[in-house]
């Protein structure tokens, strides 16, 4: 069996091709760093290390590792040819390169398809990104791309959403393509597209409905770092541990998190103990000092952060027009505004914004929210008052 896998960077390494190498995958990376790809390929095997508390079945795990082998790399910007011939023969095709590049993944996925023999089971093909639903977009791409030839290619492929979750930090200087992980991690895939034959992953768990684990995820995890990351750059604190042992912003970070388990059970049905027992367990482990990790690494990018469906705005939205309290996610939302990190371009371009723009203007071209939306007036403010500290709304 062969998995081709685009991203070969630390979570590519690190949670899904070791997924799909315990699976009994023999796997291709795809990537365009050239570095990283003469890295991979000098080596025979790599290391995943775990660190810290909350294993697979919540065990203690400090010091655990796991060794990949049966695997290679290709630059798919200098050898396209080659990446498209192994997905016309793979079982598997993942990503882990980020939503907004999937649009660079999918004409390698057509093109194979296309020399895919028609009497071969189907391609499963996986996005493992940090958005809803990526896997959708990626069809979509793939599907604007083959034009009159996508019903052809729809035969030749099953695409399934899923949902992951393992925190992978900076790593240290010297690992070369080894990885640090913590313990933890979640990889929920949607059953029903892939009928009798799902692809054999250890530790991932097929389900029915995906959107909650998805947005149970989402608003919690992703909304729980950035929001501690934040807050915590905000208070001039450099680690995310070191946030979180802030009892100030701890308890801004968990109010903000009960505000999205209030959606979650609202929107899902979720029961509201098991919410508070899994946000227990998230904060657990951003506060796991074995893997160090800055505020100003988790908090970059913070337009694609404040963005209409992203980690923030996305919650916040869907509770005010339910009537849910958001003041919380409002306050993260203001030490967003507040990043000032002169090495992200996006903090850069977020600052520059805020002095260009009026408050009305910054709100809708950054949010997406719509002026008559229940949010629109409380993100407005946040963006006013962090106008003012710069020296007044422009406009």
């Amino acid at each position: 069996m062969k998995a081709v896998h685009f991203g070969a960077g630390n979570i590519g390494r690190g949670f899904v091709g070791l997924l799909l190498h315990e699976g009994g995958y023999e796997l291709v990376f795809s990537d365009v760093a050239a570095p990283l790809v003469d890295a991979i390929n000098h080596v025979s095997r790599y290391t995943v290390h775990e660190v810290g508390e909350g294993g697979r079945d919540g065990a203690v795990t400090e010091g655990r590792s796991a060794v990949v082998t049966g695997f290679t790399a290709i630059n798919s910007a200098e050898h396209p040819d080659r990446v498209i011939d192994e997905i016309a023969g793979a079982n598997v095709v993942t990503t882990a390169v980020g939503p907004t590049i999937l649009k660079f993944v999918a004409p390698h996925i057509v093109a194979g398809l296309a020399l895919r023999d028609p009497s071969s089971p189907p391609l499963q093909i996986m996005a493992c990104e940090n958005a809803i639903n990526a896997t959708d977009l990626l069809r979509d791409e793939i599907k604007a791309l083959a034009g009159d030839a996508w019903d052809a290619l729809a035969a030749r492929a099953v695409f399934a959403n899923t949902a992951v979750d393992r925190i992978v930090p900076a790593q240290p200087e010297g690992a070369g393509v080894d990885v640090t992980v913590e313990p933890f991690f979640e990889w929920a895939i949607e059953r029903p597209p892939f009928g009798d034959d799902p692809p054999n992953i250890p530790g991932a768990h097929f389900v029915d409905d995906l959107a909650p684990y998805i947005e149970r995820k989402l608003f919690t995890v992703n909304t729980g770092h950035a929001a501690t990351a934040y807050f915590g750059a905000q208070a001039g604190v450099e680690g995310i541990a070191e946030a979180l042992a802030d009892p100030d912003i701890a308890s801004r970070v968990e109010a903000a998190l009960e505000e999205t388990s209030a959606l979650l059970e609202a929107k899902h049905g979720l029961d509201a103990a098991s919410l508070a027992d899994y946000r227990a367990t998230i904060l657990g482990r951003f506060r796991n000092r074995a893997l160090p990790d800055t505020v100003w690494r988790v908090g970059r990018q913070p337009l694609r952060k404040l963005s209409r469906h992203e980690r923030f705005v996305g919650p916040a939205a869907e509770a005010a027009e339910r009537g849910l309290g958001v003041d919380a996610l409002v306050a993260a939302m203001g030490a967003a505004l507040a990043f000032d990190d002169t090495e992200d371009a996006q903090s850069v371009d977020l600052q520059r914004m805020l002095r260009e723009q009026d408050a009305a203007s910054f709100t809708g071209s950054v949010t997406g929210l719509e002026p008559q939306h229940p949010l629109f007036p409380k993100v407005e403010a946040v963006v006013a008052a962090r106008q003012a500290e710069l020296g007044g709304e422009k406009g």
